[in-house]
């Protein structure tokens, strides 16, 4: 028997895998406590989606653990040992004012949780790869630095810019505002490269942007995309926090981010590290996306502005994808970002 281990299995990525793995054949075991539900309230809780894994899929199973629960964690290693051939971690406190408010659960979330699972890959399935799903925001508000034009909806780098393709994995993640969600996931990337590199899991980082989706509950701190659709379409509002709207940011959608899941796990590598995000093929500022969404439903959107941006918030933002697709050939990308948009306001 082949088990895939998922962490944060009813979340946005978690649950896209749980049903990727699932459809290949096999067995999946997940673990979530709802944590979502805590962090964000009751408009976010990803009860609903559990209750459509296990009613959709004979081979998934969820155990209701905390991945701060190192003995509970444990259990699980246990009893299923060498069966287990793949670690998927999504498990994530994942918001920046709930970090900066909470610090402690934060990182004993993001830090601690990560490193239960590490050490438990180690003693009880060590040949599993490990996937950890981190974020852009290791590299803190370094992006801000990169020299932008302010354009009507838009800011943008020029086109002779060395970040016109996007941020590569070599940009740096010293010398910034990282906030503390930043910090905790930066702490999280950093020793899952270490248990690849010093200890010889096959281990990767994959340093997401805005990652989105039908499958997730979005909230107001945490889930651009999917959050903006909703508030749309129930309040035909808007809250822009910062920079006029004219932040940019490159969205991938959950499936087309398993996909690369589905390479690592056929090639696995050890430390490694990968951006990966919609690049230029999927991106928008806030009021592009606005502007889709208004002229694909016909509602016309208050926008609320805020002159206040948030702490570390990225001005532009867009992954550079050439080291995955260059290790990896054979991954493509479905959704852009019209795509995308379309597809959560059928389901809103």
């Amino acid at each position: 028997m082949s088990l895939v281990l998922i962490t944060g299995s009813s979340g946005l990525v978690g649950s896209e895998s749980v049903d990727f793995f699932c459809q290949k054949g096999f067995d999946v075991v997940g673990v979530d406590n709802d944590l979502r539900k805590h962090f964000f309230g009751k408009k976010a809780s990803t009860k609903w989606q559990t209750k459509i894994l296990l009613n959709r899929h004979k081979n998934f199973k969820n155990f209701n653990i905390d991945v701060r629960n190192y003995p509970s964690l444990k259990k699980i290693f246990n009893f299923f040992k060498k069966k287990i051939c793949l670690i998927i971690h999504c498990a994530a406190q994942p918001s920046h004012d709930y970090g900066k408010n909470y610090p402690i659960l934060d990182f004993n979330v993001n830090a601690t949780g990560t490193l239960n699972l590490l050490e438990l890959t180690k003693k009880f399935c060590p040949d599993a790869p490990f996937i950890f799903m981190s974020t852009n925001k290791v590299y803190g508000d370094n992006p801000n630095r990169i020299p932008l034009i302010k354009k009507k909806f838009r800011y943008e780098v020029g086109k002779k810019s060395e970040y016109f393709k996007g941020i590569n994995e070599g940009f740096s993640i010293d010398k910034c505002t990282h906030s503390f969600f930043g910090v905790s996931k930066t702490y999280a990337d950093l020793i899952v490269q270490e248990y690849g590199k010093n200890v010889g899991l096959k281990t990767v980082c994959f340093r997401a942007g805005c990652i989105t989706g039908p499958k997730h509950s979005g909230a107001e701190l945490h889930g651009f995309l999917s959050y903006l659709v909703k508030k749309c379409i129930t309040n035909k509002s808007y809250k822009i926090i910062g920079y006029e709207g004219k932040q940019v940011r490159d969205n991938i959608h959950s499936y087309d981010l398993v996909k690369c899941f589905w390479e690592f796990f056929k090639k696995p590598k050890r430390g490694e590290v990968y951006n990966i995000g919609g690049g230029r093929y999927s991106n928008c500022s806030i009021i592009e996306a606005i502007n889709l969404l208004e002229s694909k439903s016909g509602l016309k959107i208050k926008k609320n502005y805020i002159r206040k941006n948030r702490v570390g918030d990225h001005i532009w933002y867009i992954t550079d994808n050439s080291k995955f697709k260059k290790d990896y050939p054979n991954w493509k990308q479905n959704y852009n970002t019209k795509k995308i948009i379309n597809e959560l306001i059928e389901i809103n």
